[in-house]
């Protein structure tokens, strides 16, 4: 194996870890967000209000740290030549990226982080379409039966799958996903910076 060989198995490896950490960082988002009861059970015990803002700070960061991670990851890998090379869900994974995102834009400049506004909960749905979404393609398409398995158990179905919504193994539909997906996805990162800038100049101007 040449050096080109090893590191290009060592970039695809990087690449696919780093999409399959995004997945996992939308399923602990949303979890993490919808455990108000627990969070405040828990805040309950502190008794210092010192603590007890720390504590309601990090309950908040933690949730939107983790979906900025989960939407920088989904943006970076929303590119023709990357999803030529890895085995990404299309176009589950792009979909659930643009979800994360609003979901994103709503909590961090539309009072999305406050449980009593009405976007807290639009977040949060958006949040779980999102999960569903990368969760179907995770376990239907990316960890679909392997060709161990289909030697042994040939299915239609599978191999259907495989060749039909793996970016990798379809690349007009991985080039028809990217066209339509990264506009909007950028629209959507439009919407968050407009949003964040009319906040800036409605401060500037109190």
């Amino acid at each position: 194996m040449s050096e080109h060989d090893i590191t290009k198995a060592l970039e695809i490896w990087t690449l696919q870890t780093l999409l399959n950490i995004s997945i996992i960082c939308g399923i602990l988002s949303a979890g993490l967000a919808v455990m108000q009861d627990y969070w405040r059970a828990l805040e309950e015990r502190l008794s210092l209000r010192v603590s007890i803002e720390l504590w309601q700070v990090f309950t908040t960061m933690i949730v939107d740290f983790l979906l900025v991670v989960t939407v920088v990851i989904g943006f970076m890998l929303l590119n023709p030549d990357i999803m030529a090379d890895i085995k990404m869900a299309v176009p589950f994974g792009p979909i659930a990226t643009i979800l994360f995102a609003a979901a994103l834009g709503l909590r961090l400049f539309h009072g999305g982080q406050d449980v009593a506004s009405p976007n807290f909960v639009r977040a949060l749905y958006l949040l779980f379409a999102a999960n569903v979404v990368n969760i179907a393609g995770f376990t239907f398409v990316i960890e679909a039966a392997s060709e161990e398995y289909l030697a042994k158990h040939p299915s239609a179905a599978w191999e259907y799958i495989k060749t039909h919504f793996r970016s990798s193994d379809n690349l007009e539909l991985a080039q028809a996903t990217f066209w339509i997906c990264f506009p909007i996805l950028a629209a959507v990162c439009a919407w968050g910076v407009a949003s964040a800038l009319r906040k800036l100049a409605a401060a500037k101007d109190k």
